[in-house]
């Protein structure tokens, strides 16, 4: 793939940083290789899924921001499996873990959330993974821009595994009230299920107006980022993207 923009900060103090969204399937399997992809990637900001949440999950999570050098930011079990990793480069302002309604009979899930300071820029950052039934996941991604909207910032990025293709009634709600940054500006690969042989787009990063995408992608290509470690690493393949935030304005 062409190569995307390295992080910087700007003299007018907006920030260009990559955000990785990745369904990791609880470590389950090899985590060698998912900290290799990961740390290949250069990220600013890790929307991770399926991150561990039961025995010792706080144990498992450290460990791989620690292989790939990064920090904890937020979720994990307490968000019932969305989770936040960040660089140094970014200065957490507040974080939260939501826990979205739960229905009898299916999985609970959550959001993973924080507003976070790069360079001159303030950056809300949500974490996701939506429902497999079809009504509560529209539901869900009702809430999800709810609470985007009720985090006080100008600027924002959610992303994750949205269980569904572009076009259906939950990616187009979404795509309402945010932006698709692959549609915006794709670079890399479409697909990113099944990871050994992706025939579906069904992750995804969304970001709010006046945070410009530079590129938009699975980074197939990327230097660092082997063939085979994508394919050992989970059953989702990354997203990769680079954006442009501007500098903040509020306190």
């Amino acid at each position: 793939m062409e190569p995307l923009p390295n992080s910087r900060t700007e003299p007018d103090g907006s920030a260009v940083i990559r955000v990785l969204s990745y369904n990791i399937r609880s470590m389950r399997d090899d985590t060698a290789a998912l900290a290799r992809v990961i740390a290949a990637c250069e990220p600013d900001l890790v929307l991770l899924q399926e991150a561990p949440r039961f025995f010792r999950w706080r144990k498992k999570l450290a460990r791989l921001a620690r292989a790939a050098d990064l920090v904890i930011l937020s979720g994990g079990g307490t968000a019932a499996g969305p989770a936040l990793l960040c660089s140094l480069r970014a200065t957490v302002l507040r974080a939260e873990d939501v826990l979205l309604p739960l229905t009898p009979g299916r999985h609970r899930r959550g959001l993973a959330t924080a507003v976070v300071r790069i360079g001159g820029a303030r950056l809300g950052v949500l974490s996701c993974h939506l429902s497999l039934d079809a009504e509560e996941r529209h539901e869900q991604a009702g809430l999800l821009l709810d609470h985007l909207a009720g985090m006080g910032v100008t600027h924002a990025v959610a992303g994750g595994d949205l269980n569904e293709r572009p076009g259906g009634r939950t990616f187009r709600r979404l795509g309402d009230g945010l932006r698709d940054c692959w549609t915006a500006a794709p670079r890399g690969g479409e697909y990113t299920f099944p990871a050994t042989d992706p025939d579906r787009r069904i992750d995804a990063v969304f970001v709010t107006e006046g945070v410009e995408v530079l590129g938009c992608g699975v980074p197939l290509g990327l230097p660092g980022v082997a063939e085979h470690d994508l394919r050992a690493a989970t059953d989702h393949l990354p997203v990769l993207t680079a954006l442009r935030v501007p500098a903040a304005t509020e306190d």
